[in-house]
């Protein structure tokens, strides 16, 4: 909301030698936010000037200018810029005659964009300054010529500073309204808070119009289908002007307000109806009375309807659409935009003027249907004072009298179905417990009388009926802030709470970090992605297998395209690695760590109702939401592409491949203190025979590998896209409570090497658990070191060879402890998998 300082001045008193820096400090103490500080950009000598003579000069480009002798100071005075009284002015404007009197902008003035006026030589004379226009001043794009005071009821001697009689002098204040406090949208709303801040006398302006009842003019409101059994519309008030001149000039005050106010001057009519708007807060549609076939219906849109609004846009409405229609059909959508059938333009001399009272959840969702943001909508979104209109209509009918020479008719109407406000029960020393300093009765009762409400004493505390403008105060909890702010936040004492012991982060917590940390200090890169996928991705990345995977629909999604909640990290990895990769980067190593969703076959979740106000939950019905949340297990993936070494001097480049998503679940393991396995696996989702599967003890907790090619070209990735993902709950599961650490051991190793053939089709990481099974504890560690195909070995065979490293804690071991040792190992593989000693 922007405020120019002289209107907010007209209905309250600020504070001698106020600065729109010094009104924002004081609004910001009640709870609004300074968001910046506007003005109109002119400076030096701008005066009243009149027309002494001017010549008419064609040009040889067939431009006519005229050569003026313009008075800018009277006889015997030094003009404002220094200068004789008399310049001489070149002008291309043909709007006036001598003896106008007109703005001038004298050498040293700057206008608008840094515009410094200045003698200059142009069409063969000396301009000493400039007559000026609406336009060059700031008062609006559209300019039919230089400003000839008279127009604009305006008369001041010769010399006179010109600025203040615009308005020009004037600057605003702009202010961040939260959606809560509806009310200081307007100049009227924030002089309050001026007054709640500063303690200045506040003047109402909704109590200067003079309201005289009319009657005549039929209005309905036939709403069938209320939205949270709210009516559309409560109040609907019209009155009726007669005999206006359209093209009257809106005056120069008014259009620099609208202008502080960041709202363009369009016609006399348009701008009053603006100008109220923003004085009470109240929209004002105004229409040409003579365009209106019959009286007017307030109701939904029937299905297929259409509406051609002021924007020459033709809507296609929907049956939640609140309209205003007449005999002839919809003309506007009701508290967003008007339609252009009964549109004011310059040929309208009757004028109907609506003021309304519109439910706020009906105008924002039009507005949002529709993406027609607009004042009004901004307005009734967020709440507007239902007793108001009847003063806003009143309002802005004398001033259409008053600028525009229309004359008051007693023909409009007066629809009021509002009720008045339900009080509100505030115990005794509940504010005072809430905010945690002490408010004396007196306290509360003054600093809610002073924001409007009724408050009266009761036997346990007090009955607050909150005021009509104020539709966010609903609870005691709101009363007790009201309180805090009208009497100082300042008062509520600022105590840094002490952390009691034994709390901070679980054990869980520490390790998910420490994995996160750990993936980041190997070079990989964090990113978040959104939860929510297509069935598509989730059936491809939820589980190893065919078929379609339970997942969570959204009942209202962002995307239509992705309604399901994720069941797997790696399409959101995918989608972050082919947005970067079009911005050319071509080599990624990304992880995520999060939460995904695997809700049970056949189970409905988000059915739980909670209990609304301030009403506990039960813990029956805290276990029945607990129980209609899926399982979120915590999930970390990794995705790599590009080259893991680049090319440079003296090394060729290598690129990403399962090593590194082997790597990567290493550094997983590292990080969580778990040990995790690795065994040839299958995932539809990835390159056969380049798979691997997940180990935490004997459970399954994860892939690793490359992506399918023909997926990773579909996704638009290289054809080598290395990926990891785990469940890392079920890692931190099967860590050890306590962990038992074993002494180094001094003693000098023995090494062995042991290949053994044995069918193709048996996991590498079964033949070495065997080993080492069958070896014992003195085989300190056991490796792969080769897998061998091909000649030399029976069809359906491989060779495997293992690195072997033996020790004993208390002695050296001689060759033939270790050589028995890696025979019992061997012994063992032969005897699950028929494996023999390669010769």
């Amino acid at each position: 909301m922007r405020v120019p300082l002289s209107w907010l001045a007209e209905y309250v008193d600020l504070e001698p030698g106020s600065t729109p820096e010094s009104v924002q400090a004081a609004l910001v103490k009640v709870g609004l936010e300074e968001e910046d500080i506007h003005g109109f950009d002119l400076s030096g000598p701008i005066v009243v000037g009149e027309v002494l003579e001017f010549t008419p000069e064609e040009q040889s480009n067939g431009k006519t200018i005229n050569w003026c002798r313009v008075r800018v100071a009277e006889d015997g005075e030094v003009a404002a810029d220094g200068g004789e009284p008399v310049h001489g002015i070149v002008c291309g404007a043909h709007n006036f005659r001598v003896g106008d009197k007109v703005v001038v902008t004298l050498p040293g003035a700057v206008l608008p964009g840094d515009f410094k006026i200045a003698p200059r030589k142009t069409y063969g004379h000396v301009s000493e300054g400039m007559m000026a226009s609406a336009r060059e001043l700031g008062l609006g794009e559209e300019s039919d010529g230089i400003i000839v005071l008279a127009n604009y009821g305006i008369d001041a001697p010769v010399g006179t500073p010109a600025l203040p009689l615009l308005g020009l002098d004037d600057s605003g204040v702009e202010l961040n309204v939260t959606p809560d406090r509806g009310y200081a949208f307007s100049v009227r709303g924030v002089a309050r808070e001026y007054s709640h801040a500063t303690g200045a006398a506040f003047r109402d302006p909704a109590l200067a119009p003079q309201i005289v009842e009319a009657s005549g003019f039929e209005v309905s409101v036939n709403d069938e289908a209320p939205i949270r059994g709210t009516v559309g519309s409560t109040v609907f008030i019209t009155r009726v002007v007669r005999g206006v001149n359209p093209q009257a000039p809106t005056p120069p005050w008014m259009i620099a307000r609208l202008s502080l106010a960041g709202i363009r001057s369009i016609s006399v009519l348009v701008d009053i109806t603006n100008y109220v708007m923003l004085e009470l807060g109240q929209p004002i549609h105004g229409y040409d009375l003579d365009k209106i076939s019959g009286g007017l219906v307030v109701r939904r849109a029937a299905k297929g309807e259409t509406l051609v609004t002021l924007d020459g846009t033709e809507r296609t409405l929907h049956p939640e659409d609140l309209l205003i229609t007449d005999g002839s059909g919809p003309i506007g959508l009701a508290g967003v935009m008007g339609g252009a059938s009964t549109e004011i333009t310059s040929e309208t001399r009757n004028v109907l003027i609506e003021a309304a009272h519109f439910e706020s959840v009906s105008i924002a969702r039009s507005a949002r249907r529709h993406k027609l943001p607009s004042e009004a909508s901004k307005r009734y979104e967020r709440g507007v004072d239902p007793r108001i209109a009847r003063a806003a209509a009143a309002r802005a009918a004398q001033l259409m009298v008053d600028l525009a020479g229309g004359e008051l008719d007693s023909l409009g109407s007066v629809l009021d179905s509002s009720t008045t406000r339900e009080p509100i029960a505030l115990a005794a020393g509940y504010i005072s417990a809430l905010i945690g300093t002490e408010f004396s009765a007196e306290e509360i009762r003054s600093s809610l009388a002073e924001i409007g409400a009724l408050v009266e004493d009761t036997a346990e505390g007090f009955r607050v009926t909150p005021p009509t403008w104020r539709s966010d105060i609903t609870d005691p909890c709101d009363l007790a802030e009201e309180v805090a702010r009208i009497v100082g936040y300042d008062r509520i004492p600022s105590r840094l709470p002490v952390a009691p012991p034994g709390r901070g982060l679980t054990a869980e917590q520490r390790a998910r970090r420490r994995v996160a940390q750990t993936l980041a200090a190997a070079g990989s890169t964090e990113v978040l992605s959104y939860p929510f996928v297509g069935l598509e991705a989730n059936n491809l990345f939820g589980a190893p297998g065919a078929g379609a995977v339970p997942a969570v629909k959204l009942a209202n999604p962002l995307d239509s395209r992705e309604p399901f909640l994720r069941t797997s990290l790696l399409p959101g990895l995918i989608g972050v690695a082919k947005r970067n990769l079009s911005r050319g980067l071509v080599d990624l190593n990304i992880f995520e760590a999060g939460l995904v969703f695997l809700p049970e076959e056949g189970k409905a979740y988000g059915q739980a109702t909670l209990p609304v106000g301030n009403e506990r939950p039960s813990p029956e019905q805290l276990a029945e939401l607990v129980e209609g949340i899926p399982a979120q297990p915590h999930h970390v993936a990794v995705l790599i592409l590009g080259a893991s070494t680049p090319r440079q001097a003296g090394q060729a480049q290598v690129n990403s491949g399962v090593a590194d998503a082997l790597d990567a679940v290493r550094q997983i393991a590292l990080g969580a203190g778990a040990e995790i396995t690795v065994r040839q696996g299958r995932h539809q989702a990835m390159h056969p025979g380049r798979t691997a599967e997940l180990l935490a003890g004997d459970r399954v907790i994860g892939y690793a590998g490359e992506l399918l090619p023909a997926y990773a070209e579909e996704a638009d990735l290289p054809r080598t896209v290395a990926v990891a993902e785990i469940n890392l709950d079920a890692v931190l599961a099967a860590v050890p409570a306590v962990i038992d650490a074993q002494p180094i051991r001094t003693y000098p190793a023995a090494t062995q090497d042991l290949s053994l053939v044995v069918p193709a089709n048996v996991p590498a990481v079964d033949v070495l658990d065997a080993v080492r099974e069958g070896a014992g504890d003195l085989l300190e560690d056991v490796r792969l070191v080769d897998d061998y195909r091909g000649q030399g070995l029976p069809e359906g065979r491989k060779s495997l060879s293992f690195a072997l490293r033996f020790r004993a804690p208390d002695r050296t071991l001689t060759a033939a402890e270790a050589s028995e040792s890696r025979l019992a190992g061997v012994a063992v593989a032969a005897e699950r998998f028929g494996a023999t000693l390669r010769e």
